[in-house]
């Protein structure tokens, strides 16, 4: 998921450089005027020149400066108990990283719902269209709908006849005062009252990994080779997952209750008035399938001729007591009850496989106030509760499998960042203890992070860790502008290093000021 970023940033970060070295000396060499008396090196003397440049800016700065001049004091005359403070931010960055919840990308209000319809599995299609109809009329009626796309019927997309598809469009953001997640919630409460249809629905997303359309936003899967331990466990596992606070809008693909229709045939009975089984398959098929008999062509356009039976005849299985075969004898027509029996039966409408073995999928949404993170524990702990045999496999997919691989790797990408930047701090400044004080201020910046995410009830996801790896950046330039200079006026000035860390941290005050509200005023949308 960082390969992307990374290859972003790092071209970035080399052309930024190229531009550093070349055109920004160029535009100073022309825009910056001559000065004729050197630069200030201590807040006095940063006043008197301020006064020479009438800058109003320059004594607000100044006045910054002989604060941050007296905190500078307090530090240094007691450097135990900063060290302190120093290592318990560290140990307060950990126990922040470990408590926070966990999040993948956050939701988009893009203004475009996706919803999922479901009906009875025993349900024919001139139903779910009428109950798709009622539902989409009780959608149009909420305030902050402009329109809505509907779809039903067996396509690549919707894979049993029970199954339907909208797309709800919103209002423009600036005409609505709730989100699309809010939307949704209030679009559940009102169509919980069309009867004998489900609505699942979920935001639609730009940035989104999953190459499926399912009913809500995270997915998880179970597999195994005996198809019969889906009928025992998995009502038993949305039953428990049901009851879960972190999850809501739970439900599976399994569906294994549809009605068909087993057609025993007396071969004795039906040899002797010679009729085959191709003979009643054909017959079956021009009444209930769609048989092509002929083609009409026009100037412009070609018609195909559908063979079917009267609507309402096909409707009724009694109509099968009413359908003769031909016979070889004589021309007679053989009622198709004379050399066959008719039984009911449960069977699944659609088994799909994962892999090599059959699998279901269970599917569930965030609940508000939630984290991914949380979701996912509490549904690991909810497999393991119920005992779950070792014969069925689970995983999550989708969002959901690549939320646990970046979980696995986020704190792994920060340790490796801070790891290379020591080095080339290392290999900079040929020490060993520079880049350790340099890096000793990402602990601070840390707890800064993940207090404002918890302050703002913002999970760590993606984006977030992604700001982390460029505050690493920012912190340790800050770091690196003081030092840096620390260590010239030691060696070249004399200094002791009290005295050039302290000249330091005045001169650099400024420009470590600027920098750091230019980064934060560029991250503002």
């Amino acid at each position: 998921l960082f390969s992307e970023f990374a290859v972003t940033l790092s071209v970035t970060i080399l052309i930024s450089a190229v531009v550093s070295l070349t055109l920004v000396p160029m535009m100073c060499a022309q825009l910056l005027r001559r000065r004729t008396h050197a630069e200030p090196t201590t807040a006095a003397e940063t006043r008197g020149h301020a006064g020479e440049e009438q800058a109003m800016g320059a004594r607000w700065f100044a006045r910054m400066i002989d604060v941050y001049d007296s905190w500078l004091v307090v530090v240094f005359r007691h450097q135990t108990l900063t060290l302190l403070v120093a290592v318990g931010t560290v140990v307060l960055t950990v126990a922040l990283y470990v408590v926070i919840p966990k999040g993948f990308f956050p939701v988009q209000d893009t203004g475009l719902i996706q919803a999922v319809t479901e009906g009875p599995q025993s349900i024919s299609f001139e139903a779910m269209s009428q109950r798709q109809r009622d539902l989409a009329q009780a959608i149009l009626k909420d305030p902050d709908v402009a329109s809505l796309t509907s779809f039903v019927g067996v396509d690549g997309t919707n894979p049993t006849l029970n199954s339907g598809r909208m797309l709800i469009n919103l209002k423009p953001r600036e005409q609505r005062s709730l989100s699309a997640t809010e939307i949704i919630r209030r679009l559940q409460r009102e169509t919980a009252s069309v009867p004998g249809i489900s609505l699942f629905m979920q935001p639609a997303q730009d940035l989104t990994i999953d190459s499926t359309v399912s009913r809500t936003q995270y997915q998880f899967v179970l597999e195994t080779a005996r198809v019969d331990e889906f009928d025992t466990w998995v009502p038993r596992l949305m039953e428990r997952l049901q009851r879960l606070p972190e999850i809501v809008d739970v439900t599976s693909d399994l569906q294994n209750r549809g009605l068909s229709m087993f057609i025993k045939i007396d071969r004795d009975a039906a040899a002797r008035f010679g009729i085959t089984a191709a003979t009643i398959d054909n017959v079956l098929y021009g009444m209930f399938g769609q048989r092509i008999v002929s083609t009409v062509y026009t100037q412009s356009n070609q018609y195909r001729v559908i063979y079917e039976v009267d609507p309402a005849v096909g409707r009724s299985l009694e109509s099968l007591n009413n359908l003769y075969l031909p016979g070889s004898q004589s021309g007679r027509q053989v009622p198709l009850s004379a050399i066959a029996t008719f039984e009911e039966r449960t069977a699944p409408l659609r088994l799909d496989r994962f892999g090599q073995f059959p699998a279901t999928t269970i599917s569930f949404n965030l609940a508000p106030g939630y984290a991914l993170g949380q979701a996912v524990d509490a549904i690991v702990a909810v497999q393991r509760e119920i005992g779950m045999p070792r014969s069925i496999t689970t995983h999550f997919q989708g969002a959901a499998l690549a939320f646990q691989k970046s979980l696995d790797s986020q704190l792994l990408l920060i340790l490796a960042a801070i790891v290379t930047v020591y080095i080339v701090l290392g290999v900079l400044y040929e020490s060993y203890i520079h880049p350790i004080t340099i890096l000793s201020t990402l602990p601070s910046a840390g707890i800064g992070v993940l207090l404002a995410l918890m302050i703002a009830g913002t999970d760590l996801s993606v984006v977030a860790i992604i700001g982390i790896v460029l505050l690493i950046g920012i912190v340790k330039k800050n770091a690196i502008m003081m030092i840096d200079f620390a260590l010239d006026a030691e060696r070249n000035e004399g200094k002791t290093p009290r005295e050039a860390i302290h000249q330091a941290c005045l001169l650099r005050f400024r420009p470590i000021l600027m920098t750091t509200v230019a980064a934060l005023v560029g991250a503002l949308p």
